[in-house]
């Protein structure tokens, strides 16, 4: 049976939009636009269609790609196609397709990337913008030889 796998390249469409659930989940969603082009045998000339993709993120990776992608990033997209389906307040009935992203990950074709990780977290630890101690730095960072939580003398 094959996997229900998709991997897109392209240009998000609207920057992401952070929500959570009633239980707390974050989430993000994005627009992605993919471009193909391929050149027309008859007449030599350059032809162009675009796909548009809605994209869904979850816990961690939700919170990463609201903070890190804005319309216009590049990105690699890993994941799987989804079927959603709803009820208007008319009583229509409604569905759409979405990627579940597994992984998103700039493009490097045409650009750089500074990638930074993040300390893994619990789910104890509650959101990113929770506020948290930061940790007392270590020894070499002070400049004194001592620690913060050490008497100098």
């Amino acid at each position: 049976m094959p996997d229900n796998s998709v991997t897109l390249v392209g240009n998000v469409t609207r920057d992401p939009e952070l929500r959570f659930t009633n239980t707390g989940q974050p989430t993000a969603t994005f627009g992605l636009a993919v471009n193909r082009r391929w050149q027309n045998r008859q007449t030599q000339e350059w032809e162009e269609a675009t796909s548009f993709f809605d994209v869904v993120c979850w816990r961690e990776m939700a919170e990463n790609v609201s903070e890190s992608l804005s319309r216009g990033s590049r990105v690699v997209v890993c994941g799987r196609l989804e079927q959603r389906s709803w009820e208007t307040p008319d009583g229509d009935r409604r569905s759409k397709i979405e990627v579940v992203a597994d992984e998103v990950g700039p493009s490097l074709r045409w650009a750089t990337a500074q990638v930074t990780k993040n300390e893994r977290r619990g789910p104890a630890d509650g959101p990113r913008g929770a506020a948290r101690p930061a940790p007392a730095p270590r020894q070499e960072e002070t400049g004194t030889g001592f620690g913060y939580d050490e008497e100098p003398f």
